[in-house]
């Protein structure tokens, strides 16, 4: 489903409720964006971990024993994924 939104004089802009409903976006969740192709790309990070299984692999070892938080990287590794979906393992955009 399609949307027309306006950038406001701050920068900012609405997510249109449909939208938000359709990706069950609530206030408070974060979103990543990049630009691609000339396009800006915008991707909740809203998805429950449970829903990511398997995807970074078995968790990092840190040298002074501290784990860095596991949402934050489950996401971002989720994220880099999503980017990279439209490019073969060339590096090229299929």
């Amino acid at each position: 489903m399609n949307a027309n939104m306006t950038l406001t004089a701050k920068g900012q802009m609405t997510v249109p409720k449909h939208l938000r409903d359709q990706l069950q976006m609530k206030p408070g969740d974060k979103c990543y964006a990049w630009i691609r192709d000339g396009e800006l790309i915008i991707v909740p990070r809203n998805k429950p971990l449970a829903d990511l299984p398997g995807i970074l692999g078995r968790p990092p070892r840190e040298s002074d024993g501290a784990l860095p938080d596991v949402k934050t990287v489950v996401m971002d590794a989720a994220v880099e994924r999503f980017k990279h979906a439209d490019t073969d393992p060339d590096g090229e955009s299929r």
